[in-house]
């Protein structure tokens, strides 16, 4: 592996982004793959048509194994070039790893950064939420999560319900039971 290949991370509906490989490998998902994809490169043992077939997958055609396509099938287009600006944003900062004590662990509170880049509309939150926890971008996944958490901290069942738009289904009787069985939650 004497070039640096090109890595081409592609969404849902088929919209290519280039990215440099430390911005892709902030996935989780998309590094183990990239590791895969390129040792068996490396490696030309036994398994050539394994091989072979690996190489077909990843390169954009037969003529250029200088790319490497990542597929994204669950993420939209939108919300990729979201991903992406993030992990260009954060590309030089190293993150602790899941395999670590439990004091590195403990996520800090969301930087000013973040906090803008996930003022978007619920939806998008939440479909940024949901292609982190996919392509295994814990930090951005915990972000916004606390995001939502933000969005319901201090707020009444009822004001939460408007907030998320969920509809009340207990009767007032269930409510009342629900409430005395869960008081030792309450603030006080």
């Amino acid at each position: 592996m004497s070039k640096e290949k090109k890595i081409v991370i592609v969404s849902s509906d088929n919209e290519k982004f280039t990215v440099d490989r430390k911005v892709a490998e902030k996935s989780i998902l998309i590094k183990n793959m990239l590791e895969d994809l390129l040792s068996n490169e490396d490696h030309n043992g036994d398994n050539d048509d394994d091989n072979e077939l690996l190489r077909d997958a990843a390169a954009v055609d037969n003529n250029d194994l200088d790319v490497i396509e990542i597929p994204t099938p669950n993420v939209r287009s939108t919300v990729l070039k979201l991903i992406i600006e993030w992990c260009e944003h954060y590309k030089d900062i190293s993150f602790p790893d899941e395999n670590q004590d439990e004091d590195s662990k403990k996520t800090p509170p969301i930087d000013e950064w973040d906090k803008n880049f996930l003022n978007v509309d619920q939806e998008m939150l939440y479909e940024i939420i949901l292609a982190a926890n996919y392509l295994n971008i814990r930090p951005l996944l915990y972000s916004g999560c606390k995001m939502v958490a933000e969005m319901i901290r201090g707020k009444s069942p009822e004001e939460i319900r408007k907030t998320f738009n969920i509809v009340n289904d207990f009767s007032p009787e269930e409510e009342a039971a629900i409430r005395r069985e869960n008081e030792w939650a309450e603030d006080r």
